[in-house]
């Protein structure tokens, strides 16, 4: 997607002349807004670093960049000992994403036959070869999403500008490239529909304010940035159409797992029969977990990004903050549960689909 008018991906290998070794660039998203910077990744233990601290954040982008993580980890010492050791690592980095360790165990599967050098060269394929599927697979979702969006935009009714509400940030910065739930208000966008997003600002990280809006300000997409609690009085007002999330993981029946206050979202919207879909590739569906409620594990986060904000000071440099009570205790659940009953449909690579219907979807 586009930078100051500039095509990035989110993560890529880079080759070091001389020593034939390689690192992984990323767009450090700790930085924005106010600061675009790529840092760059030169060890196993940066990589876990990069994904626990969010560096690198969104559910398929987590496994891209666990995938360039084992590849790093070979380049170090492509031993059975250090390929299973640095694989628990990172499938312990951040737990509720279920692309992470997918594409760890995918990577496990490629590279266990092997030894040596052709061990560490298989690694880089097949990590550079998960980045590229993902962005096949996010500009599929965005097409199918783009059916609903000009079905339901040439509707008799439909006001001129069409309204989707989206929570925390399912963009190309949480992705290779392209976005989930991100990628049919882009392709929307491109094909000349007047498409608006309401951006959720997503305490307590604000991924929404901070991410979500600067990628959408880079493509040139309107948008206007909200409160946390103002979606459900839009959606009373009439003021949203559509709502599209992502999701870190999605359960076989439907429950869509995604940043905390989405189940909120969800209740609104089916209060106000507006429209909730979740976009999400297919790795990210865990078709072992049937209950979403009570068998996805839920990350708890350090209390200190309730306790904290960040943004731009007055004299241009950028400064955390602290907004609570130092007397005051904090819990951070990172993501919530939507049960499958209030969401609409899914939407894959594969088409859109109703919960109960997400099976249909399944291609092992």
């Amino acid at each position: 997607m586009l930078v100051k008018f500039q095509q990035y991906r989110t993560i890529w290998p880079n080759s070091l002349p001389g020593n034939g070794l390689a690192t992984v660039s990323i767009i450090d998203q700790t930085k924005l807004p106010h600061i675009f910077e790529i840092a760059r990744i030169e060890s196993l233990q940066q990589m876990i670093v990069a994904i626990k601290t969010m560096q690198v954040r969104g559910a398929p982008l987590i496994g891209a960049a666990a995938a360039y993580g084992l590849a790093l980890a070979m380049q170090e010492e492509a031993s059975d000992q250090h390929l299973q050791a640095a694989a628990a690592q990172l499938i312990q980095s951040r737990p509720t994403a279920v692309n992470l360790n997918w594409a760890v165990q995918r990577m496990l599967n490629r590279l266990s036959p092997l030894t040596g050098l052709n061990r560490i060269q298989a690694a880089w394929t097949e990590a550079a070869r998960i980045c590229d599927e993902d962005v096949l697979l996010n500009q599929a979702i965005g097409q199918h999403g783009l059916s609903l969006i000009e079905k339901a935009y040439q509707q008799p009714d439909q006001k001129k500008q069409f309204n989707i509400l989206t929570h925390c940030n399912a963009g190309w910065l949480a992705t290779v490239d392209f976005g989930t739930a991100l990628a049919p208000i882009y392709a929307a966008h491109n094909a000349g529909i007047n498409v608006h997003v309401w951006v959720d600002e997503t305490r307590p990280r604000n991924q929404g304010a901070s991410l979500t809006s600067w990628e959408l300000a880079q493509h040139g997409v309107a948008h206007t940035i909200i409160s946390d609690n103002a979606g459900g009085h839009l959606m009373q007002q009439g003021l949203v159409d559509m709502v599209i999330v992502g999701a870190d993981r999605v359960s076989s029946a439907g429950d869509v797992c995604n940043k905390i206050g989405t189940y909120l979202k969800a209740l609104a919207a089916f209060d106000n029969q507006v429209p909730f879909y979740a976009a999400v590739p297919s790795p990210t569906i865990d078709w072992v977990i049937v209950d979403g409620l009570t068998e996805i594990e839920i990350e708890q986060r350090h209390g200190d990004e309730v306790a904290y904000m960040q943004g731009l000071a007055a004299d241009g440099s950028v400064q955390k903050v602290r907004v609570i009570p130092i007397e005051s205790k904090t819990i951070n659940p990172a993501f919530d549960v939507t049960p499958a009953r209030l969401v609409t449909g899914i939407i894959t690579e594969q088409g859109v689909f109703a919960p109960h219907q997400l099976a249909f979807s399944r291609h092992d």
